[in-house]
């Protein structure tokens, strides 16, 4: 217990010193080129402080975050899912191999104009766009971790008596569940870069169409108010997805 708190401290004072290195570049940019559109992080800051007391990023920030939680309870079981069941399946695998290798290489999104033909305007084409990633990433990752569970491993189990379900359950997922988490953070990092560009086109609403709209308006603090507010959010996605390793994957540690 007292090794892996150890353990957190140490993280979390890597990620504040990271940060704080952060500021510094960002002070130090600032000072030297000494134009409006590169504010300080003073003024970031107050105006993001400014901002949260009025609830002025609120609404964006919700609206961010949900596209993305929508598309993630979407997405991921059924990629995990099809994956586990293409790695273990020589004859599912021939049948989704190929379009993995066609569609999955795609830059996703040169598809967002194509999705809003069949999804309109709204959210569906923006969280369609999102699902997409995270489930192409997660297919070929679970699919690769499934195939390379170790045959003499299953073998093993399946001679003890245990039935297919069981053989899945404390077998292939908990083998397969740490590289299930690996693609779900590439997947998020990437979806949140491209959820940016998504929110630009027919949105008024997330934290893309407020950073733009501040520039448009040259409401520089605001603007990288807004980038603070995105980058928030995907540390608070990253930190989640490794509070949730630290405890379903407890048995990977050897200290």
């Amino acid at each position: 217990m007292k090794a892996r708190r150890g353990t957190s401290l140490l993280g979390a004072a890597r990620t504040a010193a990271a940060f704080a290195a952060l500021l510094a570049i960002w002070a130090i940019a600032a000072a030297v080129v000494q134009r409006p559109f590169l504010p300080p992080p003073g003024a970031a800051f107050a105006r993001l402080a400014s901002d949260a007391a009025t609830l002025a990023l609120a609404r964006h920030l919700a609206a961010s975050a949900g596209r993305i939680g929508l598309a993630l309870l979407i997405a991921a079981p059924t990629a995990a899912a099809l994956g586990l069941a293409a790695g273990r399946s020589k004859g599912l695998d021939s049948l989704v191999s190929p379009f993995v290798y066609i569609l999955h290489p795609l830059p996703k999104i040169a598809f967002l104009p194509v999705i809003m033909l069949f999804l309109g305007l709204d959210d569906a084409a923006k969280v369609f766009l999102i699902g997409l990633i995270i489930f192409g990433q997660i297919l070929v990752t679970c699919r690769d971790a499934a195939r390379a569970v170790p045959e003499a491993l299953v073998e093993s189990v399946r001679a003890l008596g245990a039935t297919r379900l069981q053989l899945v359950r404390h077998v292939i997922a908990p083998a397969t569940l740490p590289a299930f988490l690996s693609a779900l953070r590439v997947g998020l990092g990437t979806s949140i870069a491209v959820l940016f560009m998504a929110e630009t086109f027919a949105s008024e609403s997330g934290l893309g169409w407020y950073i733009v709209d501040s520039l448009t308006r040259v409401d520089y603090p605001g603007m990288y108010a807004a980038i603070v507010a995105l980058s928030g959010l995907a540390l608070a996605c990253y930190l989640a997805l490794d509070a949730i390793e630290a405890r379903a994957c407890r048995w990977r540690r050897t200290d």
